[in-house]
């Protein structure tokens, strides 16, 4: 079995055998499937083998959904470092004594991860933090499985068909990333700070507040959540929950993350959502966050909004769009498994709707037909395929869909709100002023050039005058169309300025800029039509 070689032994092994066959996963002897051997053989590997199986555990566009069952497991805890490692690293890491730091340290772990481990413990004020401790030599292992690592993914890529499809080595590049920032727990700490402040609109969202002199690369410390795991909750405790509004105001939180903010928590498995004791959601675990450019958050928007309308010709164009094309791209094949991905959507009950998988099962149909998707995609629907297991949960009949097509409007004016600074404003003007200066130049060259002898034109039954005319309305338009836009963005900025003079309530000023590009809209229009009507009158019949 191919795990059951050594580290230099495999990536020799792989370059001997070029025809390696999945089928050689067997069982073992010990009754053992293949995908429970799979998560037994990784996690003998190590803290890094582990972590992959955790990642490779939410992507479905890599793996049968046999395995993502068996690697499942991994997010559970797994064997801790000894107590004695623990306050050696605290001392290094402090500069004090744990005795000298905390009021009370609990020498047993609550939990133990592939990374590190978590205490409780209590401050000299008597407040309920939890410490997060990094394994001891994590970084330099890491560094070694890593170098391992990259040369099965330089062989896949360079000899495989399913290497030069899914760019294993790019893929690998993107887990070092990831990894790398969950090993910094200071960056973990500056996350949290930041979704506390993004999400504080939120009352049954909480995240938990880092302690900023107890913070460093290697050791973590925020407040204790008093709470269990959602995966913990008993069927009594969830009937004391209202499980829809948290699940609805969950995904709401999450898609003003991912669409609004441009940041979100992308590693929202059940083991890092918690209940707390007041009955609101908490999200722990902010190593691993998603980033996103404004243009990809328009392209995801609208391919939610698509996929949840089951608008297959609109989800495959923006899918095209957003991903690089191969030579091998089957355009054809691509829109008809999208469409046939949006028919089984539409049959499928209310308790089995996935936005998560939606996404990831799109992803993967893109790969197979020659397209090389974002990451923020493959991210996206990783995160969202977590957050539909959390809402289940919480709610089984939640539909997540019908959350995207009722937060849609409200994400749209958020984003438009956010845009519309005195930055981005004076940015507009100032592109606004550059483009009317340069449009007389523009208009003069284009009608000397009409008016040029040397230019030569071929119309039917219409002189240069004419022509000359037409252009000069079209920039006339052009020109009251731009003011008018104007008019209506200063008048936009204006309402935020509270004033003395109010027309209807509102500041005065900006009312009257709203009325002049009214009046102007409408003379603007009249004037179109009646020009319009006038000239179809003059048409021979």
């Amino acid at each position: 079995m191919l795990w059951k070689y050594g580290r230099s032994d495999l990536v020799r092994q792989l370059q001997l055998d070029e025809t390696f066959d999945p089928s050689e996963f067997k069982s073992d002897g010990r009754g053992n499937t293949p995908p429970e051997q799979l998560a037994d053989d990784l996690e003998a590997m190590g803290p890094t083998y582990v972590k992959l199986g955790q990642l490779l555990s939410s992507r479905s566009d890599l793996l049968p959904e046999a395995y993502l069952k068996a690697l499942t497991r991994l997010q559970d805890d797994v064997k801790p470092f000894s107590y004695e490692e623990v306050e050696q690293i605290i001392l290094a890491e402090l500069g004090v004594r744990v005795s000298k730091a905390f009021a009370r340290f609990d020498v047993k772990p609550i939990a133990a991860a592939s990374l590190g481990q978590v205490h409780f413990a209590e401050l000299r004020n008597g407040r309920a933090v939890i410490v997060k401790v990094q394994r001891p030599g994590i970084r330099k292992q890491i560094a070694e499985d890593f170098e391992v690592l990259g040369q099965i993914a330089d062989f896949l890529d360079a000899h495989t068909e399913i290497g030069r499809r899914y760019r294993f080595g790019k893929v690998l590049e993107e887990f070092r990333s990831t990894i790398q920032h969950e090993m910094n727990y200071e960056r973990e700490a500056r996350n949290l700070v930041q979704l506390r402040q993004n999400l504080h609109e939120f009352r049954h969202i909480w995240v938990p507040e880092p302690v900023p002199d107890y913070c460093t690369r290697a050791v973590l410390t925020m407040d204790y959540v008093h709470g269990n795991k959602i995966t913990k909750l008993s069927p009594l405790g969830r009937m004391d929950l209202d499980g829809n509004t948290l699940a609805e105001e969950l995904f709401e939180a999450y898609l003003k993350q991912i669409m609004v903010d441009g940041m979100f928590h992308a590693d929202p498995h059940p083991g890092n959502v918690f209940v707390t004791d007041d009955a609101r959601i908490a999200l722990l675990d902010l190593g691993m966050v998603g980033h996103l450019m404004p243009s990809m958050q328009e392209h995801l928007l609208k391919l939610l909004i698509a996929v949840g309308e089951n608008q297959s010709e609109k989800a495959a164009d923006i899918v095209i769009e957003m991903s690089q094309t191969t030579e091998r791209f089957n355009q054809a094949d691509f829109r008809r498994r999208i469409a046939q991905l949006m028919a089984s959507q539409q049959n499928q009950s209310l308790q089995r709707l996935n936005a998560g998988k939606s996404l990831m099962e799109m992803s993967r149909s893109a790969i197979d037909c020659g397209l090389y998707v974002p990451t923020e995609l493959t991210l996206l629907g990783k995160t969202l395929l977590q957050l539909d297991a959390v809402g289940k949960i919480l709610d089984p009949a939640f539909d997540p869909f019908a959350s995207i097509r009722e937060n849609a409007g409200d994400l749209l004016k958020q984003r438009f709100r956010r845009h519309i600074t005195p930055g981005n404003f004076f940015a507009m003007m100032l592109e606004l002023k550059n483009f009317l200066g340069g449009l007389p130049t523009k208009l003069n060259r284009v009608l000397s050039t009409l008016t040029d002898a040397d230019f030569e034109i071929k119309v039917r039954a219409v002189d240069a005058k004419t022509v000359v005319e037409g252009f000069q309305k079209i920039a006339n338009r052009i020109t009251a169309g731009i003011i008018l836009a104007s008019l209506i963005l200063g008048a936009a900025l204006l309402m935020q300025i509270k004033t003395s003079f109010t027309i209807l309530g509102y500041p005065g000023l900006a009312m009257l800029c709203f009325i002049a590009a009214a009046a102007g809209s409408v003379w603007l229009l009249f004037n179109i039509f009646v020009q319009d009507e006038k000239i179809r009158k003059r048409r021979p019949k």
